[in-house]
C-alpha cells in the first residue's frame, strides 16, 4: 500500500528526518545560549570577577541593623507550617529592629491561631487579617501588608530601611538578615540564593528542584548579576530598599507596589526596580564554616504540584512577563529576558525530542524485521547529531557538578538520573500554561494558586533530619 508514492515505512522515515532537523536544530540554539553562559561564569571564575566570600569568624551579623527591616510573608491555608517559620525566624533573627508581617485572611482562622501560638509573645511579630475571604492573590495580600507598615511608619514617626519577603514555608538563615542590611546599603534590591531541601520520601519529583536551583542560583543569576542584567526576585531571601518600593507605589498609582493581576509579582518586583534605574545584586556568601547564606525550603513532592508550580511560573514568567515587562533596553538584559521566556518553546522542542523517539524505536523495530532499509542521515545531520549529543553530555557534566557541590556526589549522580523526569515536568508545565494564558487573555481572574505545604525544613530537623 502507498500513498502519495511513499510506503508508511517511507513516510516514517520522513517524519523521523523532519523531526531530528527540527529538534536538533533547537537544541543546538539552546546548547549554544548555555554553553555562552558557562563560558562567562568559568572567565569570572578565573578572573576573579566570580567568588563567594566567606564571612570572618569575628564578623556578627546578628548585631543590631541599620534600620527597621520589614519581613513580609503572605499566608493562605499554611497552618501545618507558619508556625516553624515564625518561631525559626525570630529564635534566628534576634535584632530589635526587626518587624515581621504575617498576612492571614478571615477565612482562614487556622492559620492565624498557629501564627499566634507561634510568637510567644514576641512584640516584633504583627499579625494583620485582611478583610476579605481569600484567597485573593499573593500581591493583594502583599500590598495589604505593605499598608499595615506605612500605617505603623506613621504612627511610630519613622521609616523602616527596607522591605524583605519570604514565604510562609521558608526557613531562613540566620545570617541573612545582618547581610541584607549590608547590602542594601550598596544597591536597592538584594537576592540571596534558595536551596531546596531533599526529601527522602520524594527523591525524583522534589529532588529535581535542587539541581535546578544550584546550577540558576550558581551561575544563572551569578553571570546575570556580573553582566549587570536587571535580577529577577525569587520572592523569598530578598530585599528592596523602603524608598524604592515609596517610588514604586507610586508609579502605579494606587499606591500599591506589587502587582496584583500578575502571577508571578515577586519576579516583576526586581526587574521593576531595574527599570526605574535602581542597582539590583545577587549575593552568594557563605559563612565561616562554609554554609551558604541562603533561604532553605521544601518543593513539592508529588508530580501533580510540581506540575502546577512549574505551570504558573511559566506562565506569569514566560508569557506574562512578554507583555507586561518588555524586552529591556541593552543587550544583556535583552538576552537574559530571553532565557527566562524559553519556557513554552523548550516544553515544544522536548515534546517533539521524545515522539523522535517513539518514531525511532518503531523504525529500528521495522528494520530488525527486515520491512525498511537502514536511515541513511546526510553528513549535515550528523554533523548535528554528533553536536547535540556532545551537548548533552556537557549539560550533564555541568549539572552533576552544581549538584554535587550543594548537596554531595550522590544526589550529583542522581541529578544526572533525574533528566527525563525535569524534562517531563517542563513538558507537562508547557503545555498547561499555555492554556491557561488563552484563559486568561479571554478574561480569567487571576487567582492565588498556591503550593500546598506540608513539609518544613524546620520541622524535619526537629524530627532528626540533616537539613
Amino acid at each position: 500500500m502507498t500513498t502519495a508514492g511513499f510506503t508508511p515505512l517511507q513516510w516514517l522515515a520522513l517524519v523521523e528526518h523532519e523531526l531530528l532537523l527540527f529538534a536538533g536544530a533547537f537544541f543546538l540554539i539552546g546548547a549554544l545560549d548555555e554553553f555562552l553562559v558557562d563560558l562567562i561564569w568559568l572567565w569570572g571564575r578565573i578572573t576573579g570577577r566570580i567568588r563567594t566570600p566567606r564571612l570572618r569568624d569575628g564578623e556578627r551579623l546578628q548585631s543590631p541593623l541599620s534600620g527597621i527591616a520589614a519581613v513580609f510573608i503572605p499566608a493562605w491555608r499554611e497552618a501545618g507550617v507558619i508556625g516553624a517559620t515564625i518561631r525559626h525566624a525570630l529564635e534566628a533573627w534576634p535584632q530589635a529592629e526587626l518587624r515581621l508581617y504575617v498576612g492571614c485572611y478571615r477565612n482562614d482562622p487556622d492559620t492565624l491561631v498557629a501564627a499566634m501560638a507561634a510568637a510567644r509573645g514576641d512584640a516584633r511579630l504583627r499579625l494583620v487579617i485582611l478583610d476579605s475571604d481569600g484567597p485573593s492573590t499573593k500581591a493583594d495580600c502583599l500590598n495589604r501588608l505593605h499598608r499595615a507598615l506605612a500605617e505603623d511608619e506613621q504612627r511610630m514617626g519613622e521609616a523602616a530601611r527596607m522591605v524583605v519577603l519570604h514565604d510562609a514555608e521558608d526557613m531562613v538563615d540566620p545570617a541573612a538578615l545582618g547581610l541584607l542590611d549590608r547590602a542594601i546599603g550598596e544597591a536597592d534590591f538584594v537576592q540571596l540564593p534558595v536551596v531546596p531541601i531533599p526529601q527522602p520520601a520524594s527523591p525524583w519529583i522534589a529532588g529535581h528542584y535542587g539541581e535546578e536551583f544550584a546550577e540558576a542560583h550558581g551561575k544563572g543569576l551569578v553571570v546575570r548579576d556580573l553582566l549587570g542584567a536587571g535580577v529577577p526576585s525569587a520572592g523569598v531571601g530578598c530585599a528592596v530598599a523602603r524608598g524604592v518600593l515609596v517610588r514604586m507605589a507610586e508609579a502605579h498609582g494606587d499606591g500599591r507596589p506589587f502587582a496584583e493581576d500578575s502571577l508571578t509579582e515577586d519576579y516583576e518586583l526586581g526587574l521593576g526596580v531595574s527599570e526605574m534605574g535602581g542597582r539590583t545584586r545577587f549575593l552568594r556568601v557563605r559563612t565561616a564554616e562554609g554554609r551558604l547564606v541562603a533561604t532553605r525550603a521544601c518543593f513539592p513532592a508529588r508530580l501533580d504540584s510540581s506540575v502546577r508550580q512549574k505551570t504558573r511560573w511559566v506562565h506569569g514568567i514566560a508569557l506574562q512577563g512578554w507583555d507586561r515587562l518588555g524586552w529591556g533596553r541593552n543587550p544583556a538584559e535583552i538576552w537574559m529576558r530571553m532565557r527566562d521566556r524559553r519556557g513554552p518553546l523548550t516544553a515544544l522542542v522536548l515534546a517533539v525530542a521524545y515522539g523522535l523517539l517513539l518514531v525511532m524505536g518503531i523504525s529500528w523495530a521495522a528494520r530488525g524485521a527486515g520491512f525498511a532499509y537502514p536511515a541513511a542521515y546526510d553528513p549535515t545531520l550528523q554533523l548535528l547529531l554528533a553536536i547535540n549529543f556532545a551537548g548533552f553530555v556537557w549539560r550533564g557534566i555541568w549539572r552533576f557538578a552544581f549538584a554535587a557541590r550543594q548537596y554531595g556526589v550522590q544526589e550529583g549522580l542522581r541529578a544526572v538520573m533525574r533528566i527525563p523526569v525535569s524534562n517531563l515536568i517542563a513538558i507537562m508545565a508547557g503545555r498547561r500554561a499555555l492554556f491557561a494564558y488563552a484563559r486568561s487573555l479571554a478574561g480569567e481572574r487571576v487567582v492565588w494558586d498556591k503550593t500546598d505545604h506540608a513539609a518544613h525544613p524546620v520541622l524535619m530537623r526537629e524530627q532528626g533530619a540533616r537539613v
